[in-house]
């Protein structure tokens, strides 16, 4: 029986790649193709979004896959961390996630947002970041301010 291994694609693609590398080893790519080659036969490899591989472990398609804490979150998804890799697309530093508005802004604070639009990529951690506080702002579908 194989091991089922998510590895992300896109922009952590090169860096899980590296890393793999870096154990002993080798996984290969084609464009064309969402099942790399890694010279280990008891391991099959998948590219997944590294936004959908926790409900790919937790549904059972994969027994195992590489992505970030905040994906797990944002997808309440009931799945175990069973190691942190520090690694990233560009450095081996841990990311911060930050509320940012322009210097000269009027916004000095998370209540000065109460009513606001809030443009996020975790519009579900988000959402819960703000009901555990007062304020409220508007959000559509995806999280990005509506049209």
């Amino acid at each position: 029986m194989k091991l089922k291994l998510g590895i992300p694609k896109g922009s952590l693609e090169n860096a899980t790649i590296d890393l793999f590398r870096r154990a002993g080893y080798a996984i290969t790519t084609s464009s064309r193709s969402y099942f790399p080659g890694i010279d280990d036969p008891e391991v099959e490899c998948m590219l997944i979004r590294a936004q959908e591989m926790a409900r790919y472990v937790e549904d059972g398609i994969l027994d195992a896959g590489l992505t970030g804490r905040d994906w797990i979150e944002e997808n309440e998804s009931d799945v175990v961390a069973v190691a942190d890799l520090i690694y990233a697309k560009q450095s081996f530093g841990k990311v911060r996630w930050v509320l940012a508005v322009p210097e000269a802004s009027d916004f000095h604070s998370v209540a000065d947002l109460e009513g606001r639009i809030i443009a996020t990529e975790l519009v579900a951690t988000t959402k819960r970041y703000w009901l555990r506080t007062a304020s409220r702002p508007r959000w559509n579908s995806v999280g990005a301010p509506p049209r």
